[in-house]
Parts: structure tokens; sequence; C-alpha cells
């Protein structure tokens, strides 16, 4: 199985996050998210079709909002607040305050 790209903390830019963000159904993935410290893909009660969902998740995943770790069949997704921390304190969360 070939690994997903997670961008290092450097790679992190502003513009990128709020780009992903700019998304509805993405803002409602990390509001789930927020309430959990991993979850499946399923557990996102989103009603979508499966490769939209996979879209959404790709696009937080590789602008550095959520971690996915792939174990057997499962993608556990969690969100990355210490390294988004690190690099915009208070970023994350003001707007999950906002959601």
């Amino acid at each position: 199985m070939r690994e997903l790209f997670h961008p290092n903390i450097d790679q992190l830019n502003l513009p990128t996050i709020l780009k992903a963000l700019g998304d509805p159904i993405r803002l409602n993935i990390i509001k789930n998210l927020a309430n959990n410290y991993e979850t499946t893909c399923a557990c996102c009660n989103i009603d979508l079709p499966k490769s939209a969902l996979s879209h959404h998740f790709r696009v937080l995943r590789e602008s550095g909002l959520i971690k996915v770790r792939i174990e057997g069949k499962q993608r556990f997704l969690s969100i990355r607040y210490e390294e988004l921390e690190k690099r915009f304190p208070g970023l994350l969360d003001l707007i999950i305050k906002n959601i």
C-alpha cells in the first residue's frame, strides 16, 4: 500500500489551509473531527458518495489540517492540533469555535 502525503510543519501555509476550509463540507468534517481524538471516515456523518468524501479528506490532508492513519482496511482521521498550533497559534481554536 502506498504511503499518504502529509506535509511537514514547515510546509504548512495559511492560504492553502484557508482555501481547504473555504468549503462548507470540509468545515463540517473539521467540526466532526474536533469532537473526537481520532475517528474513522465513516463516523463523520456526511451524506455524500464515497468518492466525494475521499476528495474532501485528501484536500484536508494535503493542506495539513488532518492526519490519516491506515490500519488494515480502515482509515483513521485526526486533526493535527499540535503542528497547527505551533505553526499558526490560535488559528484552529478560532476556526472551531466559529463553525
